[in-house]
């Protein structure tokens, strides 16, 4: 029987039995996550500090729902697209005012018997993410609305998203959950707890990519960087909401950062053929319709 942690010897044997299995092409092997080695940038690269947020919350409605657990992993990256080395976990369960349903519990595995008496402390979290130059998550529209509640350290921040922001399906993937991507990229790690989460979504964007031959980090970056123009399609006919729908609207139902309207996000150089598309297919007349400018430090947050 194997150790539960190979010596150094029985990990060289395991590896070369792994390659010749894929070299068989009957096989398809996965490997256990590792932590990101740290490398010195090479000269003349600037490098900034990010930080990678999870939460695990007791539902979906972050007006409603609370957070029960919290990580950050602190990294730093290269203006290039590169991460030169992840940092020590911030991490911290929460008892929240109500009992964690059931169904929660089956995904994340934190049962009210962990979280209680457990606090996460607001003025740790916020000297921890002071120094980040860059929050990212992966479903960040999900994460920064929790935690801008949480803390008013994540309202000063610019954030970014490896879910969205990353061109997965450009690349030849087929989802965007974590766990698809790490076992389609090669490797496996403990699901659906805050700390493993951030640590599988920086190796993906540490890796450079099939078809980009770019990292997702540098992807993402470029994503992040570049502003997009929303516009409102308020008081639009309802009989016209299957093309808006086609055409990749989406309805603001919170009606949190605009009005309760179906709007669209767009490049700039997209920005005006797509109020041409509104005047001729759904007003039919002349409009002005409400635009507004996005960028990092307000994109995935309740004020859009």
């Amino acid at each position: 029987m194997l150790n539960a942690t190979p010596t150094t010897e029985t990990a060289k044997d395991l590896e070369v039995m792994a390659q010749a299995l894929e070299r068989s092409g009957g096989y398809r092997v996965l490997r256990r996550l590792t932590p990101l080695a740290r490398r010195e940038p090479p000269a003349g690269v600037q490098t900034r500090q990010g930080l990678f947020v999870d939460t695990e919350t007791t539902g979906l409605d972050a007006t409603r729902d609370e957070i029960i657990e919290l990580a950050m992993v602190p990294f730093t990256y290269g203006v290039d697209g590169e991460i030169y080395g992840v940092g020590e976990t911030f991490q911290q369960l929460r008892q929240p005012t109500k009992s964690i349903p059931p169904e929660v519990t089956a995904i994340t595995g934190i049962d009210d018997a962990m979280v209680e008496g457990q606090v996460i402390d607001p003025r740790a979290v916020a000297a921890f993410a002071a120094p980040a130059a860059l929050v990212i998550a992966h479903n960040a529209a999900f994460d920064r609305k929790f935690l801008e509640r949480f803390s008013e350290v994540f309202n000063t921040k610019p954030w970014a998203c490896s879910m969205s922001e990353v061109d997965w399906a450009g690349e030849g993937y087929e989802g965007t959950k974590l766990a698809y991507l790490a076992s389609s990229t090669g490797f496996f790690y403990e699901r659906h707890r805050a700390t493993h989460d951030c640590l599988a979504a920086l190796e993906l964007l540490a890796r450079v990519h099939p078809v980009s031959r770019r990292t997702g980090l540098a992807q993402l970056l470029d994503r992040a960087r570049t502003p997009t123009w929303r516009i409102w399609a308020e008081n639009s006919p309802f009989d016209l909401k299957g093309q808006l729908k086609a055409r990749g609207y989406r309805w603001n139902a919170e009606a949190g950062g605009g009005p309760r309207a179906w709007y669209i996000d767009v490049v700039k150089e997209a920005r005006e053929a797509e109020v041409a598309f509104l005047r001729a297919e759904i007003y039919r007349g002349e409009i002005d319709p409400l635009i507004r400018r996005i960028d990092a430090y307000d994109r995935f947050s309740d004020r859009c």
